[in-house]
């Protein structure tokens, strides 16, 4: 039996090969590794990081995305849906989107592959007031407070998760005709959104055929157009979905808002012919009340030239 001693000297130094010819080559001094110089992360210790889609900061980012990049956006309330419920609304959702003819003329919006592009998700109500209130009050490039133009000038970060972006949105005075003060009420309780990548009036109203029918305006379809939407656990689904208000470019529409939008003939183009209708009325209005005034004058002008001419001839017969 060996000493102890004599046991560490057998394994101060070892050779990664059994040549003893290169042994001293490839001889290393374990003396040079010191207890404490390294922290020691066992291989089984669980990951300490939350999910990477459930985390604060990038729950944050996304929907600060959104509200940046989506122009159209309804805001229901739901009562816990379940996930066959879920399911069941998103494929009428989609199957009505996809219903809808495409524009005769493409007007470059993306109007073909917008029922790819739609979303129905469930928000989480305190991180979206956050970035609402992010998007409405600091933004990365024109800053529009003071604090923000200093700090800016500066070279520091000035991101949605920034200091900068902190101190905006504290110091901030929330007007009463703001899209967040005329948001915020509604953002109580469960909340889920419908984000679509353009504003066509068609494909709004298709979708609250679905989600929001309206007799008379927004009809929902007929069991034999559609079976799916009357089976039962669509129809507990949509039972539990609340229309309450909409974003569309910016500005906050209540239910009867988002009606009217749905509403607009022939979508972005009727708009369109109905704004020219109008500007070309207004035109021609003004126009004739221009040379009325003017044609009233020239008449009255010209009947005493007349009546001068007349009187004229009188005297010299």
């Amino acid at each position: 039996m060996r000493a102890p001693s004599q046991q560490v000297g057998r394994f101060k130094s070892f050779s990664s090969t059994t040549s003893f010819a290169t042994a001293s080559q490839a001889t290393i001094d374990t003396a040079k590794f010191c207890p404490g110089d390294y922290d020691y992360a066992p291989v089984t210790k669980p990951s300490s990081a939350r999910p990477i889609d459930t985390r604060k900061s990038q729950l944050i980012r996304t929907y600060t995305s959104l509200l940046r990049t989506t122009p159209l956006m309804l805001f229901f309330q739901h009562s816990n849906l379940t996930a066959i419920e879920w399911a069941a609304v998103r494929r009428e959702l989609k199957k009505a989107i996809d219903a809808v003819p495409k524009p005769s003329q493409p007007s470059g919006l993306g109007f073909a592959d917008l029922s790819s592009r739609m979303q129905l998700q469930v928000v989480r109500t305190n991180m979206f007031s956050v970035a609402l209130r992010i998007v409405e009050f600091h933004s990365p490039h024109v800053s529009k407070t003071s604090l923000s133009a200093q700090v800016a000038s500066q070279g520091q970060p000035a991101h949605d998760l920034s200091k900068l972006a902190y101190e905006a949105i504290r110091e901030a005075t929330v007007p009463a005709d703001s899209a967040f003060a005329q948001l915020q009420p509604l953002m109580v309780g469960p909340i889920a959104a419908l984000v679509l990548p353009a504003v066509s009036p068609a494909h709004l109203a298709a979708a609250l055929t679905i989600l929001s029918p309206v007799p008379g305006v927004f009809p929902a379809p007929t069991r034999k157009k559609s079976p799916g939407y009357h089976d039962p656990i669509c129809q507990n689904g949509l039972a539990k979905l609340l229309l309450v208000g909409g974003r569309i470019e910016g500005q906050i529409f209540d239910q009867a808002g988002v009606n009217w939008v749905g509403g607009i003939q022939g979508g972005v183009d009727g708009l369109r012919a109905q704004l020219i209708n109008t500007l070309q009325g207004a035109g021609l209005g003004i126009t004739e009340a221009l040379e009325g005034g003017s044609r009233s004058i020239w008449l009255a002008l010209e009947g005493r030239r007349l009546q001068l001419d007349c009187g004229d001839e009188k005297s010299q017969s």
